[in-house]
């Protein structure tokens, strides 16, 4: 596995509780790093070498906004290119995000605003609006995130019919329980590759608070608390992963055949049958299909 980006998860929890969230993003989730946290992270990348990139993503990072600016700034005096994910709730008038943005301007090559129905009542917020003409206005490369709703009568994002800049809802985490039923089902069997992840040599992980390497949320591949990230990236054989094995062969599909697993008809696509495969597998194997958080079993999560 050769690296050349590290997605960190600063914190579970989120200002929101959108339903398409892969990792049940929300005010009474649990989990933040510290900046000894981020610090040991962020070393482990220049030992490693070839990890260009530093993302902060959440939840919601700026929750924790002094920390996060001490981690942007020594990421980008490390030499790495940073980007920061965000849904800009702090963007209440462009003063107000030229306040928040100015301790990171000069520090950060990619700033991602989330806005989409999902996070506020007008697919294009006035907080992403405020973000962006702050950021603008300190040359921060900004750009939109915004996921699509699924259509009544069908998936737009299965005929092409998703309006420009939107993506489609993938059906995993929160997404798997809040929206699948909402999507016309396709038949399990023909779930059969991975279509988002690079599974057989991923070039970026994301890292949790716990120190979880997720090679996609909630499958795991090692944790920087206990081992290096140059042991993880050594060691990772993607075919003798009892999760990825499956997965690389023959998609979700070969999960459910591979281990048995009872299974309904249809799924609203690969992650969705991917999801729910990897809930009946967690007791199997809870060393590689966690944290509780990513599978929406938190404090509170009723």
């Amino acid at each position: 596995m050769q690296l050349t980006g590290l997605h960190l998860l600063l914190t579970y929890q989120c200002t929101f509780e959108c339903d398409h969230c892969f990792v049940w993003g929300s005010p009474r989730q649990s989990g933040t790093m510290t900046l000894a946290d981020i610090r040991h992270i962020l070393a482990q990348a220049r030992s490693l070498g070839g990890v260009e990139w530093i993302y902060f993503e959440g939840g919601e990072p700026f929750l924790y906004y002094p920390v996060l600016a001490r981690a942007v700034e020594e990421a980008a005096g490390a030499g790495f290119k940073v980007g920061l994910v965000t849904n800009a709730y702090w963007a209440l008038c462009v003063d107000d995000a030229e306040a928040w943005l100015r301790p990171l301007a000069g520090h950060v090559q990619d700033l991602s605003v989330s806005s989409d129905l999902f996070h506020y009542s007008e697919k294009l917020s006035r907080q992403s609006q405020f973000a962006s003409a702050a950021a603008r206005g300190m040359a921060i490369p900004t750009g939109i995130i915004a996921i699509g709703q699924p259509a009544a009568d069908g998936d737009p994002a299965r005929s092409g019919q998703l309006p420009d800049g939107e993506s489609g809802v993938m059906y995993r985490g929160r997404a798997a329980v809040k929206l699948a039923g909402k999507a016309p089902p396709l038949p399990w069997s023909s779930f059969t590759t991975c279509p988002y992840e690079e599974l057989a040599a991923p070039e970026r992980v994301h890292v949790d608070p716990l120190g979880n390497l997720h090679v996609c949320q909630g499958v795991l591949v090692g944790n920087l608390y206990g081992q290096s990230l140059a042991e993880v990236c050594a060691g990772y054989v993607p075919g003798e992963h009892p999760v990825i094995g499956p997965l690389l062969r023959g998609g979700p599909g070969e999960l459910v055949r591979q281990y048995g697993l009872a299974h309904g008809e249809g799924y609203a696509d690969a992650c969705h049958l991917s999801y729910e495969a990897r809930v009946a597998l967690r007791e199997r194997f809870p060393a590689v299909l966690g944290p509780d958080q990513v599978y929406g079993t938190f404090e509170g999560s009723g």
